[in-house]
């Protein structure tokens, strides 16, 4: 993993990031890391930022259900089931959500398969360490996403 770089965010990713990253490193007990949106924003890359993707092992997506039951949003209904599943819950922190999917898969033309990050380097967000894909690894998984949201944002990790 590579150091901890200084990353400035909005106020809503970083009171997000303040009221969850904490539990994650103290609760997860296998590796994580923040994906998508929140991840590119984090790296540099100038998008917008609805919630926070965490990817982590389903064991720690069951124990995060249990600590954050509270906070966990019942009714939402994560879009693409049929190319996207994981153990999935969402839970409402301040400033954005929080989305935990355990053990993640991406269905293709080889069917199912994990969604793994090779290389992960470490963000401090207000001086919490926050691990995110390095951009060329966040390029490759949002190439293998294809949605048009994701094409936009490799556009935008391309350009830093």
């Amino acid at each position: 993993m590579a150091a901890a770089v200084m990353t400035q965010v909005s106020h809503a990713l970083g009171e997000a990031i303040a009221a969850s990253v904490p539990a994650l490193h103290a609760y997860c007990r296998d590796p994580w890391v923040v994906v998508g949106s929140a991840a590119a924003a984090l790296a540099g890359a100038a998008v917008e930022v609805a919630d926070v993707d965490v990817l982590a092992s389903s064991a720690d997506a069951e124990r995060l259900m249990a600590l954050w039951q509270s906070l966990r949003d019942t009714r939402f209904v994560p879009a693409g089931a049929e190319r996207f599943r994981s153990r999935f819950a969402r839970f409402h922190f301040p400033g954005l959500p929080v989305e935990v999917m355990g053990d993640l898969q991406l269905r293709g033309s080889q069917g199912w398969q994990p969604v793994q990050v090779k290389e992960i380097v470490q963000v401090a967000v207000a001086g919490v360490p926050v691990p995110i894909p390095a951009r060329g690894e966040q390029i490759r998984m949002l190439e293998s996403f294809g949605r048009p949201k994701d094409l936009l944002r490799i556009q935008r990790l391309r350009a830093l």
